[in-house]
């Protein structure tokens, strides 16, 4: 049984048809060629529709490689914004200070006629005129020991303000589903001194 296989160019599009075969399902063909004629008409349609999907394809890789392009840039803008916050911060840990910082406090930093920084408690207005010393900026001491600048206070506040609400919530829908840790882990809720004692034993 003789297998033959047609390709035709149509507009520089490829379009390729099904291998013929004289004697389909072992029955032999009396006119091979007229049981597999295919129009004109029938090749252009399929180079248009192969070049179409052509096309859309081509215009979806384009979309996607887009999207991906624009994530990879968002992520070098985030990763060179993470190192300067850590720049910033290490150098106001390392900046002459006569006092302990403390988490929620604000700090002003200050540069004296002698060219050295340092930080204080006292702003700028209760210095007041007789201040010789430029000022920088002003800086609150966050819990995780970052330093968040004071025009960017309230909006920090409103993002920890928000991501405590969700964990909130998270908390009472977890309770409300009786979600505890014995169920996620399998293990029994036993009294502390049982599980003391028996970690002991």
């Amino acid at each position: 049984m003789a297998l033959t296989q047609e390709t035709n160019t149509i507009n520089d599009v490829a379009v390729q048809l099904v291998e013929r075969s004289s004697a389909p399902g072992g029955v032999q063909l009396v006119n091979s060629h007229n049981a597999h004629k295919s129009s004109p008409v029938d090749l252009v349609e399929l180079a248009q529709q192969i070049q179409k999907g052509n096309e859309f394809i081509r215009a979806n890789a384009i979309n996607r490689l887009t999207v991906i392009a624009d994530q990879i840039k968002y992520l070098q803008d985030q990763a060179k914004k993470v190192l300067e916050e850590s720049h910033r911060d290490g150098m106001l840990h390392h900046v002459a200070c006569n006092i302990v910082k403390k988490p929620g406090h604000v700090y002003y930093l200050y540069k004296k006629p002698t060219g050295q920084d340092f930080l204080s408690i006292i702003s700028p207005e209760e210095w007041g005129p007789t201040c010789s010393n430029d000022f920088i900026g002003a800086f609150r001491l966050e819990h995780d020991q970052s330093w968040t600048p004071i025009e960017n206070v309230e909006k920090r506040d409103k993002e920890i303000q928000l991501m405590e609400k969700i964990i909130g919530t998270h908390r009472d829908l977890s309770k409300e589903a009786g979600i505890t840790f014995s169920t996620l882990t399998g293990t029994s809720e036993g009294k502390p001194d049982e599980k003391l004692a028996l970690s002991q034993s």
